[in-house]
């Protein structure tokens, strides 16, 4: 393997990556991954892993199986990396909304039990906020942060709030809110020449403040998870920054469902910091995709599936 630790980071994929047979294959193939989903399996009093395997989709794709099938599959990706190559260590650790949990986990700031409850606390938070505060979503492509945020601010009229939820990657955000706002935002990002401004099929209006009430609850049980000082530095979300000490994690999470994700920010940190390769632990290579669109010459490389392990010679483009 020719990765540099001292230029690597790992990320950490969220919701949106997961699809049917996720970690199927590692688990028939490396033990290490196969005890994750077993240990998995026993915590929830469930079997999340005939779900990740097996499907239906449906069932997948509702959020409080979408976020722990995704972290699991990571820790095991993870677990299997780790035995592979025992003596490497990244210089820094990200992931993506949900995919930060999975990151806390994999830098020991999380036991892998108390990372999955969490994560699983996190999904019936969410759902029951877009059940009981429902809004929406729309994805802008073609337009930079800034005349995005500047929509998002007229587009908001009264308690009717619209915001930036993901900034993804240049061209590529997402924003969340009430429903109305995020139409006459979508309305005026096209008419300022968004190549695509287009809804998407959800009612939980994740990282808005429709998300407050779950976000009260969820620091709640961020409190009571027995976090500790993460062995490599994992970059938040809501600040792009590196927590370093449990204070820092437990303010990042404490705002993380109302704030959006500086993906793009956070790239260009870990750019900045002189990484040059990333390493994407978990389900499919969408953050690649995104990575690569931000810092174009850096190396990306896939590690969810058994070939992974030999591909990692030749970089996901």
């Amino acid at each position: 393997m020719n990765l540099d630790p001292k230029t690597t980071a790992f990320v950490f994929p969220g919701q949106g990556s997961q699809k049917v047979g996720m970690g199927k294959e590692l688990a028939a193939q490396f033990p290490p991954a196969r005890e994750a989903f077993e240990q998995a399996d026993s915590i929830l009093g469930r079997s999340l892993s005939s779900l990740s395997w097996g499907g239906p989709e449906e069932s997948l794709n509702e959020t409080t199986n979408t976020q722990p099938a995704l972290f699991v599959h990571s820790i095991a990706a993870l677990r299997v990396f780790q035995s592979e190559f025992p003596d490497f260590q990244p210089a820094f650790m990200a992931g993506h909304s949900l995919g930060e949990l999975s990151a806390l986990a994999a830098a020991a700031a999380l036991s892998f039990e108390a990372g999955l409850r969490l994560v699983q606390r996190r999904g019936e938070l969410m759902k029951r906020a877009g059940e009981t505060s429902p809004g929406g979503m729309a994805a802008i492509l073609g337009l930079d942060i800034a005349q995005v945020d500047a929509i998002c601010t007229s587009a908001s009229q009264g308690t009717e709030t619209v915001q930036v939820a993901n900034d993804n990657c240049p061209g590529q955000i997402v924003i969340s809110g009430y429903a109305p706002a995020v139409d006459r935002a979508i309305e005026a990002a096209k008419t300022a020449g968004a190549r695509r401004a287009m809804p998407l099929a959800v009612s939980i209006a994740a990282h808005s403040s429709l998300m407050a009430s779950a976000q009260a609850d969820f620091s709640t049980a961020v409190q009571a998870s027995g976090i500790r000082n993460p062995a490599v530095p994992v970059i938040g979300n809501v600040h792009a920054k590196p927590l370093a000490s449990v204070n820092d994690i437990q303010a990042d999470l404490a705002a993380q469902l109302t704030s959006r994700v500086r993906w793009t920010e956070t790239i260009e940190y870990l750019k900045a910091q002189g990484v040059t390769a990333y390493v994407e632990i978990g389900t499919g290579n969408v953050l690649g995709g995104l990575i690569k669109r931000i810092h174009a010459e850096s190396s990306r490389y896939a590690f969810g599936e058994p070939a992974d392990i030999e591909s990692l010679q030749k970089p996901v483009e």
